[in-house]
């Protein structure tokens, strides 16, 4: 990976004309994304994420942080312990650029020995998966990590939405898909090309039948007003 995402987010930081990313998946054309948007305030973001930023307790870890936001608003106004983490070098970079005091370059699958009372995976961090066949394995991961009472707060978006209906009010979904929320990925940047990557949004209702095969309890904390929803696996 060009990691053209992470560049986009520390070319933001350090003021070294950022422009914006041009994102595209395999069920949506090209579409301009300001990166100014990751580096939002707590009164800028959506109100299921301030309501997961309210909810997390204890010992944090932000996964797949980004730029850093949700950490940082933990960090300063609410004065928790967090740690966040990404796969890109260039936004951990950034994090700590903007005073982000654990802010670590890792892939939540590989730590070990830690123990954590909330996990946080926010701007849909379970697509990280990419494959809903991984789903349960990564859920695994993140339940071992969990302290006792421990909690993961995740958002998503059920994108049954996109797919056109036929006659009978059924949905037409490529027979190439395992599952309808799984989209592959195409990211530009200043004229550069990522290497595509398979990415998914995961249904309430898959995420918590894969939830509860997997030791986890899982409840509906918010729906929002277009087929988003705030889960939280205990």
């Amino acid at each position: 990976m060009k990691d053209l995402f992470g560049k986009a987010i520390l070319d933001f930081q350090t003021n070294n004309n950022p422009q914006d990313l041009i994102t595209e998946t395999s069920i949506s054309e090209a579409d301009d994304m300001s990166v100014a948007y990751l580096f939002r305030s707590y009164d800028e973001m959506p109100k299921m994420e301030q309501q997961a930023l309210q909810l997390a307790k204890g010992k944090i870890l932000d996964v797949g942080c980004g730029a850093g936001s949700h950490s940082l608003y933990l960090q300063n106004e609410r004065k928790l312990d967090v740690t966040a983490i990404d796969i890109s070098a260039n936004a951990i970079q950034a994090c700590k650029l903007r005073g982000i005091q654990k802010a670590n370059v890792q892939d939540v699958m590989t730590i070990d020995g830690e123990k954590f009372d909330t996990i946080l995976l926010l701007m849909n961090g379970a697509g990280m998966c990419g494959r809903l066949k991984n789903v349960g394995a990564f859920l695994l991961k993140l339940k071992s990590l969990l302290n006792e009472n421990g909690q993961i707060l995740l958002d998503s978006s059920d994108i049954i939405y996109m797919f056109d209906e036929d006659e009978d009010g059924g949905k037409w979904i490529p027979s190439e898909n395992e599952y309808y929320g799984e989209v592959v990925f195409n990211i530009e940047y200043k004229g550069e090309k990522e290497d595509a990557f398979d990415w998914m949004y995961i249904d309430y209702n898959t995420l918590q039948n894969t939830a509860l095969a997997n030791g986890l309890q899982c409840e509906l904390v918010l729906e929002g007003e277009h087929f988003d929803y705030l889960a939280r696996l205990f």
